[in-house]
Parts: structure tokens; C-alpha cells; sequence
């Protein structure tokens, strides 16, 4: 996203979700820290290549911070930044819509 001139918000809004699963890992951050395991079993579907991929970029982006407790056996929890909640909170009325027309939406050809 570095040099990438946006034409408006949204554009740069969009940039920084990209994809599928973002919206998911950032929807299921937002009451409480998780483990990979935790997360993985929480945002179904998402294979454990893609989820690494993801939290490496909302990482680098600043969506998502990543907590090593130094331990045995390793312990690493994922949280929302505020740059992160500021996201989710912006996200919360397109997930309300979505809920709305949910039907609508699964009748689509």
C-alpha cells in the first residue's frame, strides 16, 4: 500500500480489508485476544496457510497485534490495535446491512 495513491476513501478503506477473511479475523477479535487455534476454529472455512497469511499482513498494516508469551509449550494471542477496533467499528453497520438482507442476498443467481 506504500506509494499508492487512493481516489477516495473507500479505495483506501478497501486496500487495508482486501479479501475474504480479514473482515471475519477482524470481526472475531473484536470482544477478546486469541490464539491461532482459538482463531482458526472461530473463522470457519479458513485453512491454517490462509489465516498465517492474513495475520502477517493486518500485522505489517497495523490491524493486528501479535503477543508472544514466552512459555512451554509457546504461547502467541492476536488482538485488535486501535487502528484495528477503529476498522471493526466502521465494518459493524455493512455486517448490519448484511444481516438485514441476508435472504435477499442468498437468493442472488
Amino acid at each position: 500500500m506504500k506509494g499508492r495513491t487512493y481516489t477516495c476513501g473507500l479505495d483506501a478503506a478497501i486496500a487495508v480489508m482486501g479479501g475474504k477473511w480479514k473482515g471475519l479475523i477482524l470481526f472475531s477479535l473484536g470482544e477478546e485476544p486469541l490464539r491461532f487455534g482459538e482463531l482458526r476454529r472461530t473463522v470457519a472455512g479458513i485453512s491454517e496457510r490462509m489465516l498465517i497469511l492474513q495475520l502477517r499482513e493486518m500485522e505489517a498494516s497495523g490491524l493486528v497485534h501479535r503477543e508472544v508469551h514466552h512459555q512451554v509449550p509457546p504461547k502467541v494471542e492476536y488482538s485488535l490495535t486501535e487502528f484495528g477496533r477503529s476498522l471493526n467499528t466502521a465494518m459493524a453497520p455493512l455486517g448490519e446491512w448484511g444481516e438485514i438482507h441476508m435472504e435477499r442476498i442468498e437468493a442472488i443467481p
